[in-house]
């Protein structure tokens, strides 16, 4: 699996008015659970939402107080009930945001049915993460389903159970380990400690977010000893629905939750201008995301304010940061030219085939729709910078295996190998293809 090793940086916290009261997510009689396989992306779980018919892909996001829809573009059918205009606020440095409220609307995950949801639709173009993504991404739902069920979350297996708390046997978690959340104005939080250079186990409130694919983010707090690490960079941390998220990236040595400990964690500083809109943290000292959540698989027992925590494969893999420097994301489409035939003139044999419209030509050659993915940001000062590399530039190749074969975390993935793996782009800049190379190097082997 390739996605686990990067990230695109959601999060979303949301100042939103809620309703007063709406039917909740329910089962059949008597049905005790639902199971739900998801896509994981970037750390991030991506599930299939029916909204009034209408099949879309949203992110379960265990941040996000209330569902928010996005991205409609492909999406021109869905009905939407019972509409009035909002502002809502969001992280990122820019202004509120216009939106709709939406009551009153049916949703439905397979067994799972609530017919009076509130929804908020941003219809802001430029609030879209599918690009980043790969896939159609159309919305964050979070609060409500974890609200009204037990949610077992299986990373490995890629699958989440829906559970009537009415049903569920607790002893079924035996074998993992329980630690107590807090439930705060409809979001989940967990206790735990960190160790930095210079300080050890200092302990830390930290809002539980399965829509956020970083590590953990750390708010600094020089009284208690929470301190960027002196070897850090000035790095893109992600989108909010404000504008985009700055901060300082780096590595602590441990996070520790429950009896569980990560060593050499990867770990960011946000600017906290990007926190404007919320007027108060609490005692909140940070967030930890899908970069740690993965590595186990997990029970939300919001009902009884339990998580329960089990590690799986993926607790003992080493902590991976962007080498290359570089971001990509789809940018539409592009026809591309291939031969079907070889010297002699004879078919090859290739049942593979990529993008949805094909044509051939003569016979022998065949062109394709695929995506096009495009250079989306460059970290200053690194390796693919040095080499000469620019925003907007078309990723043909790497290492000579041409990119539209692959899925977008699979290319992410070929160019952060690892240290000190030489990687070659062929790149289309102005209609010239272009090759460049550099070498892969960790960021905190070089001196600060």
């Amino acid at each position: 699996m390739f996605i686990r090793r990067f990230w695109l940086g959601f999060i979303f916290l949301l100042c939103l008015p809620l309703a007063g009261s709406a039917q909740r997510f329910h089962l059949p009689e008597g049905v005790k659970s639902q199971k739900i396989n998801f896509q994981l992306i970037n750390n991030l779980i991506v599930i299939p939402l029916e909204i009034n018919d209408a099949k879309l892909n949203f992110i379960l996001d265990s941040g996000v107080s209330k569902p928010l829809l996005f991205n409609l573009s492909d999406q021109d059918s869905i009905q939407l009930r019972n509409v009035s205009e909002i502002t809502i606020n969001g992280l990122g440095a820019g202004e509120p945001i216009k939106a709709l409220n939406s009551r009153g609307n049916s949703f439905k995950l397979k067994k799972i049915r609530n017919f009076d949801q509130q929804i908020f639709v941003v219809l802001d173009k430029d609030i879209n993460f599918s690009p980043s993504l790969g896939i159609p991404v159309h919305g964050i739902i979070g609060f409500d389903l974890f609200r009204d069920f037990i949610v077992e979350v299986n990373y490995g297996r890629k699958s989440i159970k829906f559970h009537n708390p009415e049903y569920y046997d607790e002893t079924s978690s035996k074998n993992a380990q329980s630690i107590p959340l807090s439930i705060v104005d409809r979001k989940a939080y967990i206790t735990g400690k960190v160790s930095f250079e210079d300080k050890d186990n200092v302990p830390v409130k930290l809002l539980i977010d399965t829509g956020s694919s970083d590590a953990v983010w750390l708010f600094q707090d020089l009284d208690k000893g929470i301190n960027i690490p002196e070897k850090h960079y000035v790095d893109y941390l992600g989108k909010g629905l404000n504008g985009s998220i700055f901060g300082k990236r780096t590595k602590v040595r441990k996070v520790q939750l429950g009896d569980f400990v990560l060593k050499n964690a990867k770990a960011a500083f946000p600017d906290m201008f990007s926190f404007s809109s919320i007027k108060d943290h609490g005692d909140r000292n940070g967030t930890v995301g899908g970069e740690i959540l993965r590595r186990f698989n997990i029970v939300f027992n919001y009902q009884n304010n339990v998580i329960h925590l089990k590690k799986n494969s993926y607790f003992n893999e080493p902590f991976r940061f962007n080498m290359s420097g570089l971001e990509l994301q789809h940018n539409g489409l592009r026809y591309i030219a291939e031969r079907i035939t070889d010297s002699r003139g004879v078919v090859k044999n290739d049942e593979r085939s990529f993008g949805d419209v094909q044509i051939l030509m003569e016979n022998r050659t065949r062109l394709s729709l695929v995506p096009e993915i495009i250079v989306s940001g460059i970290r200053a000062g690194s390796p693919a910078d040095e080499a000469g590399l620019r925003e907007g530039d078309v990723i043909l190749a790497v290492n000579g295996k041409r990119v539209h074969k692959y899925k977008l975390q699979e290319i992410m993935n070929m160019i952060n190998e690892k240290e000190g793996k030489k990687v070659r782009l062929l790149i289309e800049r102005y209609d010239s293809d272009l090759l460049f190379s550099f070498t892969l190097k960790d960021v905190f082997n070089k001196k600060p």
